[in-house]
């Protein structure tokens, strides 16, 4: 009997509201489901709709401002939640952090954003802004690429993706595409491209290629690195602690004899298992990581303080001062709410200690508080899907994940309305709750060394920019790009800009990077089943991947198979759907 058709027939649907102790209804309540660790959001009315592969389940309903409550549901009845209020002092207390920001964008505009359905994800959609009315837009970038890895669990899985999955900067970041060394004693390189739009012919493309400064790994300052293991119980499966211990071997192998190693593990038992050892007794360090166990609880908390400690105990002035978290993110002893993380991480991220943050066998839910301990910790997040996503993170980008050559990055674009009718960027999606709490700011990234970026625009353009095309009149200023950025233990902010001029490149002519990243970024919006790629088939998915992808490139291969295998899982779908 066909699996699939099985669970199909198992599905339950659980539907409910939400509202306060005065009977009025609350929007956007974080509902966690338990048995799948999957997140969802109340909508307008403050109602849910969520499918169940059984008829009881337990979930928790969470809101800012509010005492959280947990029950078990029965699938069956209507389910009627009241939401008790919290002590003012308790409540917005930490803020969401904004990927993106668009200047004079008011919030009753964004609100416009995410009416009806929309609020049910917790990831919201850039839309297409009038370039005269908000020339200048911005996003905060970093190495982050662990929303690739996990798409290609879920699809590999033969499962559909959810949404918030889906971070189409990150998929974008995963190949590291087109390097350019920076010139001379230059940072950054910048090349911007315009283009035709593949899924949108009346629109264009336009393409910020970011690449950073290459450190020689030969003269990089000496590293003190704290690696922090979950061993706890739920880290007892081949993709877990096994994978990581695998993952730890290889980065070892890559330390120098300056560079020190400490070990912190946090589980049934808490403690230092190795004090600080030097990169020449890689030995003594592979057998202190091959003797980890599993078994307990996951004090998070514990374990989290602990390595802070033995960074800061070890301190190289000058140095790569780094913890590395390695989990599957189930904290469930001390903190576990996203804000009390928030604050224990953001508290020590002053003492000049980095985080990298390696995810293992989770879902979405806890994907999230990975993402938050990366981002406040100013550090970066990978996701560890199989040993070779290890090997490509730890040892075939080592430079670009565990040193950084500036922190605290922010790239604002202002656009030419001359030229630009509307713009929408692809991608660095703010979180609902971060756009509709006025106080949330936009933070800057850590970039590694010898990174490479792109970022993407959809653009409207006006008749001027038609007729010039048309015409093959390439002049003018078609945007300016600004990086703000700081030298990595350094407080003052640098600014390194690039003007970019009207020069329109037919798409066909391009490189087939351009090519490829596109069909990344189409492939991330049909994901996420995005309004902008509706005319989109799956088949038109698998030929434009096919089409742009390097022969000799394994990463861009497994690409198209991926496409393929999304294909077969999202059309059977529709056609149940039909039927």
């Amino acid at each position: 009997m066909f699996l699939g058709h099985s669970l199909a027939a198992q599905q339950f649907y659980v539907r409910g509201e939400v509202k306060d102790e005065a009977g009025n209804v609350l929007q956007n309540v974080v509902i966690k489901q338990f048995k799948t660790g999957y997140v969802f959001r109340s909508g307008a009315s403050g109602t849910f709709g969520i499918l169940a592969h059984s008829q009881l389940d337990t979930f928790s309903f969470m809101l800012d401002g509010y005492h959280p409550e947990k029950m078990l549901v029965n699938a069956d009845n209507y389910i009627r939640v009241k939401l008790k209020p919290a002590p003012a002092s308790a409540s917005n207390r930490f803020k969401d952090r904004l990927s993106s920001f668009t200047k004079d964008l008011g919030r009753e505009e964004q609100k416009k954003w995410f009416a009806g359905d929309e609020s049910y994800a917790s990831l919201l959609e850039n839309r297409f802004l009038i370039a005269r009315q908000f020339p200048s837009t911005g996003m905060s970038l970093n190495v982050d690429r662990a929303s690739y890895s996990n798409i290609r669990r879920f699809i590999t899985m033969n499962s559909i993706v959810p949404p918030d999955a889906v971070r189409i900067e990150e998929m974008l970041n995963y190949f590291n595409l087109d390097y350019y060394p920076p010139a001379g004693d230059d940072l950054f390189y910048i090349k911007p491209t315009l283009t035709a739009c593949p899924w949108n012919p009346g629109n264009q493309l336009y393409y910020i290629n970011l690449s950073s400064r290459k450190l020689n790994l030969d003269t990089l300052p000496p590293s003190n690195l704290v690696f922090l293991i979950d061993v706890s119980g739920s880290m007892d499966m081949p993709n877990r602690l096994p994978l990581l211990q695998s993952a730890f071997r290889l980065l070892v192998n890559n330390l120098r004899n300056k560079d020190s190693v400490s070990i912190v593990v946090y589980g049934g038992v808490t403690g230092v298992m190795l004090e600080t050892t030097s990169g020449a007794e890689k030995e003594k360090i592979i057998k202190a990581i091959d003797e980890l166990t599993p078994g307990g609880s996951t004090p998070g908390e514990a374990g989290i303080r602990l390595a802070y400690t033995q960074a800061r105990r070890h301190f190289i002035q000058g140095g790569n001062n780094r913890v590395i978290l390695a989990t599957d993110g189930d904290f469930n002893v001390g903190l576990k709410t996203e804000s009390e993380l928030d604050e224990m991480i953001s508290a020590q991220r002053e003492s000049g200690v980095y985080l990298t943050c390696l995810g293992v066998g989770m879902g979405n839910y806890k994907d999230s508080k990975i993402q938050l301990l990366a981002e406040k910790g100013n550090g970066n997040f990978a996701y560890l899907d199989n040993f070779k996503e290890a090997e490509k993170v730890l040892l075939k980008e080592f430079t670009q994940t565990l040193y950084s050559v500036a922190d605290d990055v922010y790239m604002n674009v202002e656009f030419n309305p001359e030229y630009v009718k509307e713009y929408r960027l692809i991608g660095f999606d703010n979180k609902v709750g971060a756009l509709r709490d006025a106080s949330s700011v936009v933070e800057g990234g850590e970039i590694g060394s010898g990174f490479s970026m792109i970022a993407m625009f959809e653009i409207e353009p006006t008749e001027l920019s038609r007729g010039a095309i048309r015409d093959s009149i390439y002049s003018g200023q078609f945007a300016n790009i600004r990086l703000q950025y700081r030298h990595p233990g350094d407080t003052t902010h640098r600014y390194f800009d690039r003007k970019s001029n009207f020069d329109y490149r037919a798409y066909e002519k391009l490189e087939k990077c351009y090519h490829f990243s596109a069909a990344v970024a189409q492939f991330g919006s049909m994901l996420r089943n995005s309004p902008f790629v509706k005319n989109r088939t799956w088949n038109d998915m698998v030929e434009m991947a096919q089409a742009s992808a390097g022969d000799a490139d394994l990463l861009q291969k497994e690409f198209v198979n991926l496409t393929i295998m999304a294909r077969n899982l999202y059309m059977k779908g529709k056609k149940r759907k039909s039927q």
